[in-house]
């Protein structure tokens, strides 16, 4: 594919990402809530009784990333670090009350946001993009050792 192509594309992924994260971040504002701690949120209420490392592999960040934003969960009464029954070194992650009433509230409007912006995509598109943003993701994290990280200049 010519250069011109590829850093097309670059930037319209990354102007896609930013108009999304703009409105998901519309929606949870008024709740008091960031990005970082609202979608770490929605994901342990979905999963329940999760580890730290396994919201972290599903956001794609460092366990050791996620420590601040699950901190404030708890903090705010959102979240308990509960000890696993099986493994005392390891602590599950549980919404509390007010945490899943929260959650709860969240997704409702994240799934309004995103089925208003989704509306009217053909959902054969919407998997191929799929399908295309899971092959970029393996082939970046792959590529991801320093000395074949391209330099600055050749990123968008």
């Amino acid at each position: 594919m010519p250069t011109q192509d590829l850093q097309a594309y670059c930037l319209d992924l990354l102007r896609s990402a930013r108009e999304w994260r703009r409105l998901a971040d519309g929606v949870v504002r008024p709740h008091g809530m960031s990005e970082s701690t609202a979608l770490p949120l929605v994901l342990i209420a979905r999963r329940g009784g999760c580890k730290q490392n396994e919201i972290a592999e599903a956001l794609g960040i460092e366990a050791a990333s996620l420590v601040r934003a699950l901190d404030q969960l708890c903090a705010a009464g959102f979240l308990r670090r509960d000890p696993d029954g099986a493994d005392r070194r390891v602590r599950r992650l549980n919404l509390t009350a007010e945490g899943r009433a929260l959650a709860d509230r969240l997704s409702a409007e994240l799934d309004a946001l995103r089925a208003s912006v989704f509306a009217g995509l053909d959902p054969a598109d919407m998997a191929a993009s799929r399908r295309v943003f899971a092959r970029i993701a393996d082939r970046a994290a792959a590529h991801d050792v320093v000395a074949d990280r391209p330099s600055a200049e050749a990123r968008p």
